[in-house]
């Protein structure tokens, strides 16, 4: 029996992921002014505690999702569920399992809690090395190296997935790194594409460090891309079955029973057929999956990672205070709202792109962020660097993506 990829895309499903790479860029900007604007304006500095606030409340992709789907679709909450499930099951269990796994399969839960573990573990260390690095070297040098990320997710890609180097992709890696150092140095003070709520600056003690915070940011950086990179190999599935261009019920009960088990075994493999006696939708629509996981990192985030905050306040570090207004409230839950969007719209596209266009699209957030503080007021960030860094930018992603779709 042969499994192609879970993600397998029809034209339907390119065209979905082009419009959730577009909405998460501009979740971002929204985000990032939001941040600055609760910062600077409200004067509310507590980013480990909006860090806590923001990364928690990814938990509500899945259920958005969900219900999205019970709305819009025939599908019922159950047989979306059980769907969702039985991927997860097969993936969590291997490729050499996938034949044998039906719906009375028992759930891997170790090998679950254990991979959302990491992957929560995996995308918080960055943002707090970012946190130290942020008090002992400049904000422009640890922009300019955080980016690097993108270089080193197309390195981490070559050496674990066996690709072989391509001259076309590194340039234009390189031309987009190239891009952020001249929007970064050439006088803008755009924000970076990770300097959001998770990353803004906390009040940790003034440091003379400025190498110390150089290397904090080059390890941060080169564990973003690590994050990226594990996440494409480890949790987005490789090998269970291929589908149909439209995700139905499977259930050996609805209409002619004969008639559906002649319409099962034309186009469906044998381990989808195990399922076929209860409705299942299998395999689970376009993005549930991912935003299964992102939800699982918000779950473990909310029940994990408000330890550090008591401890953090009586060290003197960042003193515990909820906020004191209902305009610090609603710019608080925009920042998670569209901080949720972002991250689950990027869990998406890292799941279905991989990591080097992910990575390389990301830092088409400088540009969005550049001329949106420009269109805010900020007349000083326009510079000839940053303009030509934004247009190496846009044009590296161009590369890259084109070379993507012509291997279709």
């Amino acid at each position: 029996m042969s499994f192609t990829s879970f993600w397998t895309q029809s034209s339907r499903d390119d065209k979905l992921a082009i419009f959730v790479f577009t909405v998460t860029l501009f979740a971002f900007v929204v985000e990032s002014q939001l941040t600055q604007y609760i910062q600077t304006t409200l004067n509310y500095r507590h980013p480990f505690f909006l860090f806590w606030i923001v990364h928690s409340s990814f938990v509500i992709s899945l259920p958005c999702h969900l219900l999205y789907l019970i709305l819009a679709t025939p599908h019922s909450f159950s047989a979306l569920w059980k769907g969702l499930v039985l991927a997860n099951t097969q993936h969590l269990n291997g490729p050499e399992h996938c034949s044998s796994i039906n719906s009375q399969t028992t759930f891997p839960v170790n090998k679950f809690t254990y991979l959302m573990l990491t992957l929560t573990a995996a995308i918080t260390m960055p943002a707090l090395l970012w946190f130290a690095a942020i008090e002992m070297a400049s904000v422009t040098d640890v922009t300019a190296i955080w980016n690097t990320n993108a270089f080193f997710a197309y390195v981490f890609s070559v050496k674990i997935f066996g690709l072989k180097w391509e001259s076309r992709k590194l340039g234009a890696v390189v031309l987009a790194t190239l891009g952020v150092l001249a929007v970064v140095y050439g006088g803008s003070t755009v924000s970076s594409p990770s300097d959001t709520v998770e990353e803004a600056v906390p009040s940790f003690p003034k440091s003379t460090g400025p190498l110390i915070g150089d290397i904090l940011t080059l390890i941060a950086s080169v564990g973003y891309a690590g994050y990226q990179v594990y996440y494409k190999k480890h949790v987005s599935p490789s090998f269970v079955p291929e589908f149909a261009e439209d995700y139905r019920p499977l259930s050996a009960s609805e209409g002619d029973p004969e008639s559906d088990t002649l319409h099962a075994t034309s186009h469906l493999n044998e381990s989808e057929q195990s399922i076929k006696g209860i409705e299942t939708v299998f395999p689970p629509p376009f993005g549930l999956y991912s935003n299964f996981w992102t939800s699982a990192i918000g779950a473990c985030t909310f029940a994990v990672l408000w330890i550090p905050l008591p401890i953090l306040h009586w060290l003197g570090i960042e003193t515990f205070s909820l906020p004191q207004n209902l305009t610090t409230v609603g710019a608080i839950a925009g920042i998670a709202l569209t901080g949720s969007l972002f991250n689950a719209g990027f869990m998406i596209t890292l799941a279905l792109w991989g990591p080097i266009i992910t990575s390389v699209g990301g830092l088409l957030t400088i540009v969005l962020v550049f001329f949106s503080d420009i269109m805010l007021g900020a007349t000083e960030s326009l510079t000839i660097w940053g303009v030509a860094g934004s247009a190496t930018i846009v044009v590296a992603f161009g590369v890259l993506a084109y070379d993507m779709f012509q291997q279709r």
